[in-house]
């Protein structure tokens, strides 16, 4: 089967990447863990003993990381529609998080506790149709934002990919309502020609 060029592009950088190399290297499962330790290292996010929800979590490159930084005492809830090996320290159930037994799961598992933070790198099968992949990735970070609004402790941080485009500035106002500070960041390990880039957001008010 022949490959389009930006498939085959994909390909080549992937196997030249750097961070993909340091992954198998450093025993991560994905290069995308080097963006969570960026991100940790310069916001400060993850503590030992924290509960955190990870939502879209396979295959585990954030869970990994955030696993090993709470430690026996922490937690890490993770949920994803595919499947994920396990980690230590990580509760991982499948599912689309927005179904009602897969919320009702995720619930019972938190079993009434808040999370001190939730994380998503989330993003939906790209079709290659430019306006069509970005409501859909729109789409999919406005149900993290309710999936947080439902359950984030006060005070509690959220950290999510966001690709820049149509719906992304409203959801960064949107956002801005219900924490007390929001940055917006671009991690290294984030290819530069991605549109991609990470919302940090503190304090949560509460709803």
């Amino acid at each position: 089967m022949k490959r389009s060029k930006s498939s085959r592009r994909w390909l080549d950088e992937h196997v030249n990447d750097p961070y993909v190399k340091r992954a198998q290297k450093d025993g991560l499962r994905s290069r995308a863990s080097y963006k969570l330790i960026e991100l940790n290292d310069k916001d400060k996010l993850i503590r030992p003993g924290m509960l955190i929800m990870d939502l879209g979590s396979a295959p585990g490159g954030w869970s990994q990381v955030a696993g090993g930084l709470v430690g026996e005492k922490g937690r890490i809830i993770a949920s994803d529609i595919l499947p994920m090996d396990p980690l230590d320290n990580v509760d991982f159930i499948q599912g689309d998080f927005t179904d009602d037994g897969v919320f009702q799961q995720l619930l019972d598992t938190l079993d009434g506790r808040l999370p001190d933070l939730i994380v998503s790198d989330i993003a939906p099968n790209i079709s290659g149709v430019a306006a069509a992949d970005q409501a859909a990735s729109m789409y999919l970070v406005e149900l993290v934002l309710d999936m947080v609004r439902r359950v984030l402790k006060p005070g509690g941080n959220f950290v999510a990919k966001v690709f820049q485009g149509e719906g992304s500035d409203e959801y960064l106002k949107d956002v801005r309502t219900s924490f007390d500070k929001v940055v917006i960041r671009k991690p290294e390990a984030s290819r530069p020609r991605s549109r991609e880039v990470y919302l940090v957001a503190k304090g949560f008010k509460g709803e």
